[in-house]
């Protein structure tokens, strides 16, 4: 099978929101499926995460802007601005290279198109970029961690 047409078909899969695809192709068969070893791994930060938030959501939006506490930020500022969430599974970087300067950090100005971290899937890096402008209220995710499709990345004010 030619190259061009498996680099189609990651292409393809990535953009449709698809978990597996196989093709068979004369005695040629690909299968491809997106990190069939995160999801196992992301249950648990998922599930560990998620509760916080929904038990404190009363009290904590008073408490705003605690850039020690994420889950606390996280809370607070969910309702209160622009999410900007993940448009892959994969892993979330806040910077281009382990030790350089993150793309952007809590209270800094974005405009659109500015990159706000990077998602590695399948080898690939893919900048993930600001699609209004405003200033960051909140990073929901940890540097290094994987994210879902649709998981919230950012709030922006």
């Amino acid at each position: 099978m030619d190259l061009r047409k498996v680099k189609t078909l990651i292409d393809l899969v990535q953009q449709s929101g698809i978990a597996e695809l196989e093709i068979t192709e004369g005695e040629e068969k690909v299968r491809i499926s997106r990190g069939s070893g995160a999801p196992q791994q992301m249950a648990p930060v998922t599930y560990v995460a998620a509760p916080p938030p929904a038990a404190g959501s009363a009290a904590v939006p008073t408490a705003a802007g605690a850039p020690a506490a994420p889950a606390e930020s996280e809370a607070a500022a969910a309702p209160e601005g622009h999410v900007i969430r993940s448009p892959m599974v994969g892993t979330f970087y806040r910077s281009s290279a382990p030790g350089a300067k993150a793309f952007v950090d809590v209270g800094q100005a974005v405009k659109a198109g500015d990159t706000l971290c990077i998602i590695e899937a399948m080898k690939l890096l893919n900048e993930i970029e600001a699609d209004q402008d405003g200033t960051v209220k909140a990073i929901l995710v940890e540097n290094g961690q994987p994210v879902e499709y649709g998981e919230p990345l950012f709030i922006l004010g």
